[in-house]
């Protein structure tokens, strides 16, 4: 019996998922899902070129230090970036003791507890410890930056086009859709997925004093700090295009010594 029913019920449920996908096709093209605010506005990143594009790119630390300084004095009041020490920094081109002397200066103190008292307490950072987490008191919940690179379709792009795309709804949209206003408190983004979020604006003209001089618009900011994050989400870039060519070449090398060696083994064969 079991012989007998185990092909019919496999021929059911295979049945019934080739109606089921039939069905579904049929719904989708007869009964198209209505346009949103969503799909017709929202914006894919804009290109922007970076050093570190392309196979032969690579990161310009002079960027990246710029980048940092933004995070530090704009974006850390709210974003934690909890997978980057302060020793890390030094790949940057941060000399130890400056490196030392950012620890020390961070706002927010590394935390301490004494297991024989209980007691909780707090102390200078050290070049060893993680950067810490920000606790955001205000509404929502801020991403951690560390990895927001890896995490978003054209990371680097999207951030750069986030920062950079502020501004008014436009009027068609709010013509094709009264109610998709940007509810008080949100701002309007197209580069962002549901088009409105939390976060204002944190990026004005000047808002840092770049120390080499570069002048400090909001694009030279957004794009050295998404520089930067791409360079807390790989770290190692540089070096895995580098080590990539090198393991190019061997295959390379290897094919052709192959090639010679098969024709020297068959050339008796010919």
């Amino acid at each position: 019996m079991v012989r007998l029913f185990g092909p019919l019920v496999g021929l059911f449920f295979a049945v019934a998922l080739l109606w089921s996908f039939g069905n579904g096709a049929y719904v989708a093209i007869t009964e198209p899902a209505a346009p949103t605010a969503e799909k017709l506005f929202h914006k894919h990143p804009k290109e922007v070129e970076f050093s570190f594009n392309g196979a032969f790119g690579k990161f310009d630390n002079q960027q990246l230090q710029r980048g940092f300084q933004v995070y530090k004095e704009v974006c850390s009041n709210c974003h934690s970036l909890k997978q980057v020490a302060f020793r890390n920094l030094a790949d940057l081109g941060y000399s130890e003791p400056e490196v030392k002397a950012i620890a020390k200066q961070w706002a927010t103190k590394a935390k301490t507890f004494d297991a024989k008292t209980g007691d909780a307490g707090e102390r200078d950072n050290l070049p060893a410890d993680h950067i810490p987490p920000v606790y955001y008191a205000g509404q929502g919940s801020p991403p951690d930056l560390s990895l927001i690179t890896k995490a978003r379709h054209e990371g680097s792009a999207y951030v750069y086009s986030l920062l950079t795309g502020y501004q008014d709804q436009p009027a068609e949209l709010l013509k094709q859709f009264p109610d998709a206003k940007t509810p008080e408190g949100l701002h309007f983004n197209p580069y962002f997925a549901n088009l409105n979020l939390a976060m204002p604006a944190p990026l004005t003209d000047g808002g840092v004093t770049y120390a080499d001089g570069t002048k400090a618009t909001v694009d030279q900011q957004a794009k050295d700090v998404a520089a930067f994050l791409t360079w807390t989400a790989e770290p190692k870039l540089d070096k895995r295009k580098q080590t990539g060519w090198a393991v190019l070449g061997f295959l390379l090398a290897a094919t052709v010594l192959a090639y010679l060696a098969k024709k020297n083994v068959w050339a008796d064969a010919h």
